[in-house]
């Protein structure tokens, strides 16, 4: 399952790319994220001003990661594709253990949303793949690439960079539906092929997708058409043979705030 680290790296990915610089890895910030959430857990926690200070005593980063043991979850591995290229029936996560030193690969998707003053939000970019990939390079280059080659709008700014949130959603439990209404709405994504007049079409909605739009499976399956490409009127769908692949994957958010806030935490352990 996604967690907010996984926004913050995202985050962290695309900052560092906007600013040409080196960031940190996966690892990393997984390891500082549970330190910095535990510090002001500890902090909320305590009346003791000096209590409260030496939770948030600063500390080398090095320090802070050397004391914590490696998660495994660095990779060398680049994405090939900035679109969703083939599933797997079987893309549920590899667990880690004492014995299984294997790295955890997953499908997945980066989501970039703006927020207005209001709080209304707005899509900015989302691209993802269906391939398995290791959480480390595969979070980092669709963070890029969601950010910065989602052909529906232009590339995201560094000015433009607080005004954003991330939403990270893993895949897992692929299937073939046996109709096209065999899924649930706010459970199941959907992949949606068909072939019209020669022509091969294909698109998917992520699970949270037709609830926040309010959309009925009808509704949904005649926008997924649309967003494929086809073209038709009213109730032409029902007569293309539609196939539908149903996954399940909970989106996990976090705004630019939250990630400034647990950055500013970081560069105040390097002095």
């Amino acid at each position: 399952m996604a967690t907010q680290a996984h926004c913050a790296y995202c985050f962290e990915s695309l900052a560092a790319d906007l600013e040409k610089r080196s960031g940190l890895s996966l690892h990393e910030v997984e390891t500082l994220w549970a330190r910095y959430n535990s510090a002001e857990d500890a902090d909320a926690n305590t009346n003791d001003p000096e209590t409260a200070a030496l939770v948030h005593k600063p500390a080398a980063v090095t320090r802070l990661l050397a004391s914590t043991p490696s998660s495994g979850s660095s990779s060398s591995s680049t994405p090939g594709s900035s679109t969703p290229s083939g599933i797997s029936a079987n893309s549920s996560a590899t667990s880690l253990s004492s014995e299984d030193k294997s790295v955890p690969e997953h499908p997945l998707f980066v989501t970039w949303n703006t927020l207005s003053s209001r709080g209304d939000k707005r899509l900015r970019g989302c691209i993802g793949t269906f391939s398995p990939h290791e959480l480390d390079d595969g979070l980092k280059s669709y963070a890029v690439t969601s950010a910065l080659h989602d052909t529906r709008f232009s590339p995201v700014t560094l000015r433009e960079l607080p005004s954003l949130s991330c939403a990270v959603t893993l895949l897992t439990d692929f299937e073939p539906a046996p109709d096209p209404y065999a899924w649930e709405l706010g459970k199941h994504g959907i992949r949606l092929s068909f072939t019209h007049h020669g022509r091969r079409y294909g698109a998917t909605f992520l699970p949270d997708v037709a609830v926040e739009q309010g959309w009925t499976k009808e509704e949904t399956l005649t926008s997924l058409m649309q967003k494929a490409g086809w073209r038709g009127k009213g109730d032409e769908w029902k007569k293309v043979d539609l196939h539908v692949v149903r996954y399940q994957g909970v989106k996990v958010a976090l705004d630019y705030e939250e990630w400034k806030a647990w950055r500013e935490w970081v560069d105040e352990q390097e002095k």
